[in-house]
C-alpha cells in the first residue's frame, strides 16, 4: 500500500503533466511544478493558469476532484498564443532577456544582437519588463508555431529543468550566472544554427536597405 506522501507525489506528477509548462508564474508560484504542488496541497485553486485557459481548468478540477472554478482574471486572460519577438536593429545585447526566459529560447551574447526561437518560446512574457530599451513585444505566433502541444511542453520542462539545474551548480560553485551557458547552447542545436542563421541574414539585409 502506497504512503501518503508516495501518493501525493504521485498527484503532483499527474497534474504538472498536463500544466502547459510556459513558467510564467502567472499562478503565482515559481513554477508549473510548484503550482501542481499547491494544488495537491489544497493551497491553491484550480483556475489560476491562464495559459492552460478554461479547458486546463476543467481538467485540474477533475484531477484534484475539486469543484470547477472559471479563471480567476487576476492571473491574467486565456488568449491565443503568443510568442516574444525582438526588434533586432534596437537590441544592445545587455543578455538581462537571455537570463530571464525560462525555457532557453533566446540566443545571443554580451553586446550582440540577440533574437528569439519561437519554436522554443513559450510565451510567458517574463523577458518583456526586463529589456531596457523596450525592444520586446509579445506577437501572436504563427504557422506551426501558433500551437503549443503536449510534446513543446514537455520539451519545455525538460530545458527548464536543465536551466534550474545549471543555475544551482552555479551558486553551488560560487560562479556568476553567466547568460549563454554551454550546456543552454547545446539544447536543439539544430533549431539554435537555423535561428542565428535567420538573424544573420536579417541584419546583412538591414545593411543593404538603402
Amino acid at each position: 500500500m502506497l504512503r501518503t506522501e508516495e501518493v501525493d507525489q504521485t498527484l503532483v506528477d499527474v497534474i504538472d503533466s498536463v500544466l502547459p509548462q510556459t513558467q510564467c508564474k502567472r499562478c503565482g508560484y515559481p513554477d508549473c511544478r510548484s503550482y501542481a504542488r499547491a494544488i495537491v496541497a489544497d493551497a491553491a485553486p484550480v483556475n489560476r493558469c491562464p495559459p492552460g485557459g478554461d479547458a486546463g481548468a476543467r481538467r485540474l478540477a477533475q484531477l484534484a476532484r475539486r469543484a470547477y472554478l472559471p479563471l480567476d482574471p487576476a492571473c491574467g486572460e486565456e488568449r491565443p498564443r503568443h510568442v516574444a519577438v525582438i526588434d533586432e536593429a534596437q537590441c544592445i545585447g545587455c543578455t538581462l532577456c537571455i537570463r530571464a526566459c525560462p525555457v532557453d529560447a533566446i540566443i545571443g551574447a554580451a553586446q550582440l544582437m540577440h533574437t528569439v526561437i519561437t519554436e522554443l518560446c513559450s510565451g510567458c512574457d517574463l523577458c518583456v519588463a526586463p529589456c531596457p530599451v523596450d525592444c520586446i513585444t509579445m506577437a501572436p505566433a504563427r504557422g506551426a508555431d501558433a500551437s503549443w502541444d503536449g510534446a513543446r511542453a514537455d520539451a519545455a520542462r525538460v530545458r527548464y529543468m536543465r536551466r534550474r539545474a545549471r543555475r544551482e551548480q552555479q551558486v553551488v560553485r560560487g560562479a556568476p550566472a553567466r547568460a549563454c551557458d554551454p550546456l543552454a547552447a547545446a539544447a536543439a542545436p539544430e533549431i539554435k544554427r537555423a535561428a542565428i542563421a535567420a538573424a544573420v541574414e536579417r541584419a546583412r539585409a538591414r545593411r543593404r536597405a538603402p
